[in-house]
């Protein structure tokens, strides 16, 4: 039986480490116009692998044009002022799929701003990580990418980013991006692109707070009304203890049972059955490997007579 229950340990064991998954979810590149971006027609083009952050920051570069912005390269044109990277904590790839969104707000803009511009491009799978943050995991990537022609860049961010350094430009309100913007409409002879990092939550002294989807669209709108070339990089790193299935059982349920009222929120979904069917697959075979390790113990239990008396006549 001690044989039994060390297998059962690991199994155990195999099954906390894969709930432990890192939280997938989506990016969003786009830009009103194409600006040169791609000789080829890239509205609205969706890419279904499964990446990671550096995978993305690679593609972004690449596919999405940002390497002729971000790279300081000799003779590249630089056809836009402003990039923004927009880093959210909310978004999840699941939640695409669902019929009503937590932020309302963000899925709108999210969805406007994908179907409406002439250069877009999706990662709806993204694999994210808790050791870094994205702001960070990002620039890296940048910076790897551009073979260390990154740093001459102009580079702002909001006072929410982690980053660190020297003489580093951070933004604490919206105000602060707003004049930035302006000050490079129609007014930008070194044709520099000045790259915005807007970290998950805006600003330190958000005075009344706003969702995440609220402050997208405000960035939006204010890029779209000062006539400004643009384009936006939306990334978000979703907590991987913001799981359900990371939380303690208890206290799922007790939040499942206090916030859930709808009955669409009880449904299952393709993610959910292929998890469920590999769960009850499992505690199967468990059941099995220990019925059949318990038989061979008990046979091997059984002691025999090597030789029998010959029958009394």
């Amino acid at each position: 039986m001690a044989a039994a229950w060390a297998v059962l340990a690991v199994m155990l064991v195999a099954a906390r480490v894969a709930s432990a998954a890192p939280a997938v979810a989506p990016a969003f590149l786009w830009a009103p116009k194409n600006y040169g971006f791609c000789s080829n027609e890239a509205k609205e083009v969706v890419h279904y692998q499964t990446i990671s952050q550096n995978s993305l920051a690679k593609s972004v570069l690449q596919e999405g044009g940002w390497s002729n912005l971000v790279c300081s390269r000799d003779g590249a044109q630089k056809n836009v002022d402003v990039a923004v990277v927009f880093l959210g904590s909310k978004l999840r790839s699941s939640d695409l799929s669902e019929d009503k969104q937590d932020d309302q707000a963000l899925a709108n803009t999210l969805k406007l701003s994908f179907t409406s511009s002439e250069f877009s491009m999706a990662f709806p799978y993204v694999a994210m990580s808790d050791d870094e943050k994205l702001e960070n995991s990002l620039l890296a990537g940048f910076a790897e990418s551009c073979n260390n022609g990154f740093e001459g860049n102009h580079i702002t961010y909001t006072d929410t980013c982690t980053v660190s350094g020297q003489d580093l430009k951070k933004h604490h309100n919206m105000d602060s991006i707003r004049d930035l913007v302006m000050s490079r409409t129609g007014n930008n002879p070194s044709r520099q692109t000045d790259l915005i990092v807007f970290c998950s939550g805006g600003f330190e002294d958000l005075d009344p707070a706003k969702s995440e989807g609220e402050l997208l669209s405000e960035l939006v709108d204010m890029l779209k009304k000062s006539g400004t070339k643009y384009t936006v990089l939306y990334a978000s790193q979703p907590s991987v203890l913001e799981n359900p299935s990371n939380l303690p059982l208890g206290r799922y349920l007790a939040e499942k049972t206090n916030n859930n009222t709808k009955a669409s929120l009880g449904k299952c979904d393709g993610e959910c059955l292929v998890k469920s069917t590999l769960l009850e697959g499992s505690f199967v075979g468990i059941v099995l490997l220990i019925i059949l390790i318990s038989g061979l113990k008990c046979m091997m239990g059984i002691d025999t007579p090597s030789r029998f008396e010959a029958p009394q006549e």
